[in-house]
């Protein structure tokens, strides 16, 4: 720290599933880190999960709706967006396919379908978008992209850029994510085995590639059907929002998660900053709904201190004891 000036934190979580969004979390820790003595910054940020879209739409752009078929066929309501004066779309998948659009009773990992997210690529496309962001977190599907493709037969589809929130490719889908999404044992056999085929049928097999297996295939279907650019929705969203410039003048950074666990160090938000902390050289800490890694795999992330909240109160008691520890 420069002497003459307060220590500055930057704040920076993604949301907290189905609990809280990023930015509730970063407002909650931030109140009680500025009462502590920081200067503090807040940046809510998403991995290309749910919560991306208001993520990118924060600092200006316009929402609009759209009426989509949602997973299990039924018309939902889904929000996109427009930035740059219109000449970029963004498509959180999560708005149409998602999994929290599915009572946990109904949940069926066979039927599910994105078709509704191709309904929205179309949908920012007819309004002009000259490029489209895919955000493809959170999806309730492994219909490896099938009912997307489907939507958009006969929609001209401008250049894409999938923010992806794992590196798994094609083919492991079913295997690492359907249990998640309903699927049992003999249900992640069929989903794989349709996966291979619907791989076979594509105009580039995306089975190996990584980054193609994020919501169900729908990264790979993209990828290999429209020629979609693969990235790391993390990283994407963090140089978006020019959080490199803001590390340069920090002190501590303060980031966070619903859940933190092994999945975290690849491609989530909390692995993606601590990798970029450690770096830097500057001292990272997480404030997590639930921990599942000992002290030492969060330290091997590069987190300095790992602090579980999940409500409201915690959450500023954690900014509280994080204010006190690192002043």
């Amino acid at each position: 720290m420069k002497l003459g000036r307060m220590k500055r934190c930057v704040i920076c979580p993604d949301g907290f599933k189905e609990t809280f969004s990023a930015r509730e979390v970063a407002a909650a820790v931030s109140a009680e880190v500025r009462e502590g003595g920081f200067e503090a910054v807040e940046l809510p940020l998403a991995d290309g999960g749910e919560g991306t879209l208001d993520v990118l739409l924060a600092g200006g752009g316009e929402r609009r709706t759209a009426t989509v078929a949602g997973p299990l066929g039924e018309p939902v309501e889904a929000e996109y967006g427009l930035l740059d004066d219109g000449r970029v779309g963004v498509v959180e998948m999560a708005q149409a396919s998602g999994l929290t659009l599915v009572p946990e009773e109904r949940r069926d990992a066979w039927a599910a379908s994105t078709r509704g997210t191709g309904e929205l690529i179309a949908a920012a496309a007819a309004d002009g978008a000259e490029r489209i962001l895919v955000s493809v977190g959170g999806s309730a599907t492994t219909d490896g992209g099938a009912g997307a493709l489907a939507a958009l037969v006969r929609v001209p589809v401008p250049p894409l850029t999938v923010l992806c929130d794992v590196a798994n490719p094609y083919e492991d889908a079913a295997v690492v994510f359907g249990a998640q999404k309903g699927a049992d044992p003999e249900t992640v056999e069929r989903l794989t085995a349709r996966l291979d085929e619907i791989a076979s049928t594509l105009p580039r097999d995306p089975r190996g590639v990584p980054m193609t297996g994020c919501a169900g295939g729908l990264s790979g279907a993209l990828w290999a059907a429209h020629g979609a650019q693969l990235v790391s929705g993390a990283d994407y969203v963090l140089d978006l929002l020019g959080f490199d410039r803001l590390l340069g003048e920090a002190d501590l950074v303060i980031t966070g998660e619903g859940r933190l666990d092994r999945q975290s160090a690849a491609g989530k938000v909390v692995g993606v900053v601590a990798g970029r902390c450690r770096a830097a050289g500057v001292l990272c800490v997480a404030v997590v709904g639930q921990s599942a890694l000992d002290e030492s795999a969060a330290q091997a992330m590069g987190l300095a201190d790992v602090i579980e909240a999940s409500t409201a109160p915690e959450l500023r008691e954690a900014g509280r004891a994080i204010a006190e520890r690192h002043r």
